[in-house]
């Protein structure tokens, strides 16, 4: 796909306003660089605040599908779906499924959203259809995670609009900063045209091998870069995690004594935390 680039505001970009009532927290989880951790930190940071009690909804927007996956939505059970949310012809209610873990739905994603970027740019208002289709869930959820695509798409503007925070993986390899850098500038030109409220919530450190020296040297130089932005948890490379999509389960159903299980358990605990501290400030 194309890469939009938010450059100039577009035409009747004013949000709609509606009831002030008790919103849910949108978090858009994103990096225009694959191979992350982004689809893993989505749904496994989904799964470890339902399991601290909160409700929450996974809205997958990435045409490849694989948050549906492996939370075990099955094709059969993706017949509504993200794309029919963005083209205005299902509501999140309709659309959104119910997953094997209690307090978590999620909204799948098909093969219809390939096409959805060429379709959504013929369309009113097209950087605000998730935001307006998720401005009906209110009490409903207490957290609605965004797993965008790994590009600067209108998908990924969708969600950097709807959201209210951004939480970016950050896989610890050499070129990580530079990409982090590239998604920064993303993020300031939603702000600054659509979404004045878009911040960044927190930086993941993802993929950590204690084996590696180059590791620490990354989580040291993010850590200088963004301070206290970094969470505290760092998510290790563990085999278990990675086996767990292809069982269409979360790592933390999958093998919740694994160490990456346990990472992600502490990572919902520390942005609970978090946002505790904040709100009390």
């Amino acid at each position: 796909m194309s890469e939009y680039t938010p450059s100039t505001p577009m035409q009747d970009q004013q949000p709609i306003t509606v009831p002030s009532r008790k919103q849910p927290r949108i978090i858009a989880i994103a990096n225009q660089k694959g191979g992350v951790g982004k689809t893993t930190t989505a749904i496994n940071l989904g799964t470890g605040l339902a399991a601290i009690g909160r409700r929450v909804l996974v809205v997958d927007l990435d045409p490849q599908g694989n948050a549906s996956t492996g939370l075990g939505i099955d094709r059969a059970n993706r017949r509504i779906s993200s794309y029919d949310v963005l083209m205005g012809e299902a509501s999140v209610a309709e659309a959104m499924v119910p997953t094997a873990i209690p307090g978590l739905g999620i909204i799948p994603s098909n093969i219809d959203l390939t096409g959805a970027e060429l379709e959504l740019v013929e369309l009113p208002r097209r950087a605000y259809r998730l935001r307006e289709a998720l401005a009906a869930v209110e009490g409903d959820f207490d957290y609605v995670l965004i797993d965008s695509p790994p590009s600067l798409n209108l998908l990924t503007v969708n969600a950097l609009v709807a959201a209210k925070s951004v939480v970016v993986p950050l896989q610890c390899e050499f070129f990580a900063l530079e990409g982090l850098s590239m998604l920064m500038k993303t993020i300031e030109r939603i702000r600054v045209s659509y979404n004045e409220s878009l911040e960044i919530q927190g930086i993941v450190l993802t993929m950590y091998d204690k084996r590696n020296n180059l590791s620490d040297q990354v989580a040291q130089d993010v850590r200088d870069y963004l301070g206290d932005k970094v969470y505290q948890t760092i998510i290790p490379r563990n085999v278990r995690v990675s086996e767990a999509p292809s069982h269409g389960k979360p790592a933390l159903l999958y093998d919740h004594k694994c160490a990456g299980s346990r990472a992600y358990m502490q990572l919902a605990s520390e942005m609970l935390r978090r946002e505790r501290l904040s709100a009390a400030a």
